[in-house]
């Protein structure tokens, strides 16, 4: 490990909240393997592989891990929309975040690139997914090589590819760097710029995604945010992490109604606040 914490460190803001993705901001190193390992990095996929996939599933449901992409829909519910029996399945992870003004995604993926990739690495074990591609923005060049330097750690140190840490569960992640189209953010134009197409949306019906996706098999896609929240709820429960919302909106409501007032009656989740992250 290299150095200590930054006083200011990008994305990191100081308070008396629970740090569910920003835990690490403090560190310099934030974004290296080794950084990771000694703040119990890789300790909740080690959880989840230890227990049957449908626990892991239904823990991610109950603990209702809201879509940060935007709607807002459950990711627990999302991954029980794909058909049984259909092979191979794929995650898809949106990292083409591109609302102007928009950073939340780039500093996780800057700043701690290993939760990111623990994250798909859970959510596809207990979804039943045989892939992950993880799709990044291509005006995030930072971004890309962080990711791209985490994906080589986590590989040399078994952490992805064949029998993860001793277990049957095996996964590939392929890093795929996008063009800057806007439109892209959209699900279904991501999934076609993947394929090598022109990112535009799909049709639904019949192209939904959990359906008939990526190179037309059952696909989730999830945005970076949702899945970084993984590692923490596996290592905490889904108790401690429904409680964090209600404190949030307890302890913050006077903040919380101002802020929704000041952006024009636009509702944020609670946990997206920077008082809950």
């Amino acid at each position: 490990m290299t150095g200590g914490t930054w006083k200011h460190a990008p994305g990191f803001y100081a308070g008396d909240r629970p740090q569910v993705v920003t835990s690490r901001f403090q560190y310099e190193d934030s974004y290296t393997l080794e950084r990771y390992l000694a703040t119990d990095g890789y300790k909740g996929l080690r959880s989840a592989l230890a227990r049957p996939a449908s626990e892991i599933h239904d823990e991610v449901k109950n603990a209702t891990v809201l879509g940060r992409g935007g709607a807002g829909f459950p990711a627990g519910n999302k991954w029980g929309l794909m058909p049984q029996g259909v092979w191979p399945r794929y995650l898809v992870v949106n990292g083409d975040e591109s609302e102007p003004g928009t950073y939340k995604d780039r500093l996780l993926m800057e700043r701690d690139p290993h939760q990111l990739i623990e994250g798909c690495l859970i959510a596809s074990y207990a979804a039943g997914l045989s892939q992950c591609f993880l799709y990044i923005r291509g005006e995030m060049a930072l971004a890309q090589e962080r990711v791209a330097a985490a994906l080589n750690e986590a590989y040399a140190a078994g952490y992805i590819g064949k029998n993860i840490l001793g277990s049957k569960f095996s996964l590939d992640i392929v890093l795929h760097w996008g063009a800057g189209a806007y439109v892209v953010g959209e699900e279904t134009a991501l999934i076609e710029s993947l394929e090598g197409n022109r990112g535009m949306p799909r049709l639904k019906p019949p192209y939904f995604p959990a359906a008939n996706g990526l190179y037309g098999q059952p696909t989730i896609v999830n945005n970076v945010e949702t899945l970084a929240n993984l590692p923490w709820l596996l290592n905490n429960g889904a108790a401690a992490y429904t409680a964090i919302e209600q404190r949030c909106c307890c302890v913050h409501s006077n903040w919380y109604s101002n802020f929704t007032r000041n952006t024009n009656g636009r509702s944020f989740w609670p946990r997206e606040s920077p008082w809950c992250i």
